[in-house]
């Protein structure tokens, strides 16, 4: 048996007479950005007058970036002048109402009393025509394309429990942070990332150092102190 017949999975599905025509979800590690794959490994720092890594040597933040899968735009969006333009050919007709726009809007006073609010500004709303089934007993956590902070936009947070919601959309509220964008998003430019996550019951316990917890602390940070990729190495799954 294949490690991937031993894998857990998520199940995307859409409408018949979408297929072939939607971007399809993808593996995070896929889809990592341009600007990653081109930045150096290490660069000089004014600090320690010196050759250091930079994140792209970080294990928790390329992890981070390579985990669960990213949603994908469904069409090129165009931005001008603050207004949104697309062309998106999708046939009409099937046995299930599809939004035939990759954005909606949700109206400012659906985030009163949040930081996010402005009068005089929605939120948009990344349509998505995938529906999204996760086994039994998993939640999935919908965010931000982790680290994507060249995106003009910020996609909100949350978790649906996909084991049971599973037969209809789920779309994506987003910020649109930089009021001065103008250019094209093109089709399948990430929207958000996906995770999923057991639901279980946990509780928080604080403890104080054991001797050998002391000893074990002081041997990690001095190993960290005398060479680089100790957590790389020694600890990373």
């Amino acid at each position: 048996m294949s490690q991937q017949d031993d894998a857990m999975a998520l199940i995307f599905r859409c409408p018949k007479e979408l297929e072939g025509r939607l971007p399809p979800p993808i593996p995070a590690a896929q889809g990592l950005p341009d600007w990653l794959k081109a930045m150096p490994a290490t660069a000089f720092s004014a600090l320690a007058g010196a050759e250091d890594d930079t994140v792209k040597r970080c294990p928790p933040f390329i992890d981070a970036m390579t985990a669960g899968f990213l949603i994908p735009l469904t069409c090129d969006v165009r931005v001008k002048n603050g207004e949104f333009t697309w062309d998106n050919d999708l046939p009409a007709g099937g046995g299930v109402s599809v939004p035939r726009s990759p954005i909606g809007i949700h109206d400012a006073g659906q985030v009163a009393g949040t930081p996010l609010f402005d009068a005089d500004r929605f939120l948009i709303k990344f349509h998505n025509l995938w529906t999204i089934e996760a086994p039994a007993g998993y939640s999935l956590l919908f965010t931000h394309p982790v680290n994507r902070f060249d995106l003009p936009f910020t996609t909100l947070t949350g978790l649906v429990d996909s084991d049971r919601y599973h037969d209809a959309w789920i779309h994506f509220p987003a910020y649109w942070r930089d009021a001065g964008f103008e250019g094209v998003l093109p089709r399948g430019t990430p929207v958000a990332q996906v995770f999923p996550v057991k639901r279980e019951t946990w509780v928080a316990r604080t403890a104080i150092f054991s001797e050998a917890e002391t000893q074990a602390a002081h041997d990690v940070l001095s190993a960290i102190g005398r060479e680089k990729g100790v957590y790389r190495r020694q600890f990373r799954a």
